[in-house]
């Protein structure tokens, strides 16, 4: 099994920042792929951003040029640098893991951590 544990959310005024970390621990793993997704109320949850395990990132359109993922493979920790927040980014933001575990790929999901954007 691996856990996947998030922190860095918080509350922030529109064009604040918030960093958040997710970290993944467990058994022997090899990450593929770290991912960001979030939810809103009301609102299907969405992928927001992914790095690759050869580093490749995306984001979806709405964050561009403003979020950053990053990942320190050393400690399979991902990282999302969130600049120029706005309200729509409030959400809980989820950590998913994509791993391969004596050949066989899964993935795991963190319990998620809250953004609260005010205008």
């Amino acid at each position: 099994q691996v856990q996947v544990r998030e922190s860095g959310g918080g509350s922030v005024q529109a064009g604040g920042s918030l960093r958040l970390s997710c970290s993944a621990s467990g058994t022997t793993f090899k990450v593929n792929a770290m991912r960001w997704h979030r939810q809103a109320p009301g609102k299907q949850r969405e992928l927001v951003a992914s790095v690759t395990g050869d580093d490749r990132t995306t984001y979806i359109d709405s964050v561009k040029g403003r979020f950053t993922i990053s990942r320190d493979a050393a400690k399979n920790t991902v990282y999302l640098q969130m600049n120029r927040l706005k309200s729509d980014d409030t959400a809980v933001y989820y950590c998913n893991v994509d791993v391969t575990m004596d050949l066989w790929r899964t993935d795991f999901w963190g319990r998620g951590t809250q953004v609260t954007v005010s205008p």
